[in-house]
């Protein structure tokens, strides 16, 4: 079989890493250029420590658009900016990791489908752009979708924790080690960007859908993984709650229904997302817990890139958490 060929705009961040790391690795492709401009002519390990010994290969400022697929990683905002500033062919894929395109925004030939395997997989196998789910958005939505599916959300309330690589690459106050070690910390209350996709999602099973999502994020003294608990008012046993959601994600290649108590590292380092259910009471308490930096991020853009593709959905993904 012809491997697909695949570049990376953006390569220098902590998403960009990781689409090297599954990308260098994936059976099915070549990987033929990562871009960053401020790295041009470096070599991808002088960034990315872990490669040295993996590839030679340099970053380059020079955009290769004879390739199947773009994997795009920049900032939240850029990604828009850099597509109207370099088009690429209408037969090469793209997928962006950004919030750009996530609420239906397009542009000039190009239609973006939001990126969630489990709500949108026959969209995505038809598409030919992805706009890839925020990582706190995918985490909560695939503690929500089967109770949005049956028609059983109420409002919402959510609090999440996540590492420290969920603030990027870029150094600032909330990342120093000095601050982050032995600290805990609320942040954007209530206020999030990733609740209009949320919304989005969940109106799509359940379009009456007038509840709110009351979300609280947090800043965990960690590095990666995001770990949400969601607690919804509910007239069903759970025993029907957690027949409901193991009907919902049978078969799924990644999202997976424990009936024991979750913990953060079940998933470091997976593309899994692992779900756990209580209840006490009529009240549902949704545990989810995904790797912000696969499953919330780059593990889902390959994922999406198989399916778009007609590939095995779990190739180059079979990944075993750290769990010690």
């Amino acid at each position: 079989m012809t491997k697909i060929k695949a570049g990376i705009i953006g390569g220098a961040g902590y998403g960009g890493g990781e689409a090297i790391r599954l990308l260098l690795n994936h059976p099915n492709v070549e990987l033929t250029f990562v871009h960053s401009r401020s790295n041009a002519g470096n070599a991808l390990y002088s960034v990315h420590a872990d490669l040295l010994g993996e590839t030679s290969m340099k970053f380059t400022d020079t955009i290769q658009h004879d390739v199947d697929v773009v994997f795009i990683c920049l900032g939240h905002g850029e990604s828009k900016k850099f597509l109207q500033e370099n088009p690429f062919k209408a037969s090469v894929k793209i997928i962006d990791l950004s919030q750009d395109f996530r609420l239906g925004e397009t542009l000039p030939g190009r239609e973006f489908v939001y990126g969630l395997p489990e709500l949108n997989r026959e969209k995505i196998r038809k598409s030919d752009n992805i706009a890839n789910p925020g990582c706190f958005a995918t985490c909560i939505e695939l503690g929500l979708l089967p109770l949005a599916q049956a028609g059983l959300l109420k409002d919402v309330y959510t609090t999440g924790i996540t590492g420290s690589t969920g603030a990027g690459q870029k150094l600032q106050d909330t990342t120093h080690f000095t601050w982050r070690a032995n600290n805990i910390s609320a942040y954007k209350t209530l206020t999030h960007q990733h609740l209009k996709e949320i919304n989005q999602s969940l109106k799509q099973l359940q379009p009456m859908y007038s509840g709110t999502i009351n979300f609280v994020p947090w800043r965990g003294d960690f590095t990666r993984g995001i770990f949400v608990s969601s607690i919804i008012t509910i007239d069903k046993s759970l025993g029907e709650v957690r027949k409901l959601y193991k009907d919902f994600y049978n078969g799924q290649a990644f999202t997976f229904v424990s009936d024991d108590t979750i913990d953060l590292k079940q998933i470091v380092n997976s593309n899994k997302c692992v779900v756990g259910l209580e209840m006490e009471g009529d009240k549902l308490v949704v545990h989810s817990a995904i790797d912000n930096l696969l499953k919330g991020a780059s593990g889902q853009a390959v994922q999406n890139m198989n399916l778009m593709f007609g590939l095995d959905e779990r190739a180059g993904l079979k990944l075993k958490s750290i769990v010690f």
